[in-house]
């Protein structure tokens, strides 16, 4: 287990096209040239709170949600454009996700259900289809946060207590699920979660990666043949000297390499984080402080898609907040999304 070293600074005089990868870690920088990335931000809403990044394979389009706007978008790599779209009745969405065998059916977290929905992703409105799903139906101030699709279509989520609530290290009232849908209904897989958040899996299914933003940290797990996941291992601390961070770790990625991207709401920083070692190979600086996920994409799935939020939490967020963002340069590509099977 490591812990993050001290932020490096970056220039913020400079262009985005100028900012550099800071590297990061314990030991000496190696003597290799380091490479270089850039960040742009693409044509999209400001989001209040962007979350849930999906990169579509077959679409070529990145699917994300703004929760507390209320609102879905898809953005075409080919167009450069984003189309957003909102559903009737339900003014929170945490997440959403294509479903396998119908490209206009969508799930999407509404309160502590998942919502099966329809749209073009094109159209600014999408309808309501069916409810999946509910967990926690008498837990009124709790509701879905991070979701995601394993590679054979099973639905992994968690829930939280609402924000504002109060604040979110004082009670752990949350809880994350697997959905099995041959018997449809949602399987326990850890109990009293602070803020339940990133997620992803290795390349070969067998690892799983996790991020409860109250322990400010990221933990690995075996996956077995169900999809249950076991002996917990801390992949990194955030903390430094035993103290808290000045963000909170939120949602995540990974490579083909196995090194994980770990958003961080309130640090302007994406990490790369060895998942072997724990060390800490780059920062990825963003314009914004409150980030909250990321997705590899692009045609080559080399292209980091980063979400943030403009909600004022704690201090104003002046724009680019809650702009949706690409960086490039990073030499690395990303793993495939998948599709929920709800069959």
């Amino acid at each position: 287990m490591h812990s993050v070293p001290a932020s490096a600074s970056v220039d913020r005089s400079k262009p985005l096209e100028d900012i550099y990868t800071l590297l990061t870690s314990n030991t000496p920088p190696p003597k290799k040239k380091m490479a270089s990335y850039k960040v742009e931000q693409l044509p999209s809403p400001l989001s209040v709170l962007g979350e849930g990044p999906h990169w579509d394979v077959e679409r070529q389009s990145l699917y994300y949600n703004d929760i507390y706007g209320g609102s879905i978008h898809r953005y075409d790599y080919a167009e450069n454009k984003t189309y957003n779209a909102t559903i009737d009745g339900f003014p929170v969405i945490s997440f959403i996700i294509p479903v396998k065998g119908n490209d206009r059916h969508f799930i999407i977290g509404t309160d502590r259900k998942v919502t099966l929905i329809d749209w073009d992703g094109r159209s600014d409105k999408a309808t309501f289809v069916r409810t999946v799903g509910e967990v926690e139906p008498t837990m009124e101030d709790n509701r879905f946060n991070d979701a995601k699709v394993d590679s054979k279509g099973r639905f992994y989520g968690g829930t939280m207590r609402l924000e504002a609530k109060g604040d979110i290290f004082e009670m752990r009232l949350g809880t994350f699920y697997r959905y099995d849908a041959k018997q449809g209904k949602f399987v326990t897989l850890k109990k009293q979660i602070g803020v339940s958040n990133g997620l992803c899996w290795n390349e070969a299914g067998n690892l799983f990666y996790y991020i409860d933003s109250c322990d400010l940290d990221v933990k690995e797990y075996q996956v077995d043949a169900n999809g249950d996941i076991s002996g917990e291992r801390v992949v990194i601390d955030f903390r430094v000297n035993g103290e808290k961070p000045s963000f909170v770790p939120d949602g995540m990625t990974i490579d083909a390499n196995g090194s994980l991207y770990v958003a961080t709401f309130g640090g302007s920083t994406v990490y790369k984080v060895n998942s072997k070692t724990g060390k800490v190979e780059l920062e990825i600086k963003l314009p914004c402080e409150q980030v909250t996920s990321a997705a590899f994409g692009g045609p080559n799935l080399d292209i980091l898609y980063v979400t943030t939020a403009a909600k004022e939490f704690k201090s104003p967020q002046p724009a680019p907040a809650g702009a949706l963002f690409a960086v490039t340069g990073l030499g690395v590509k990303g793993t495939p999304m998948y599709s929920v099977d709800l069959s």
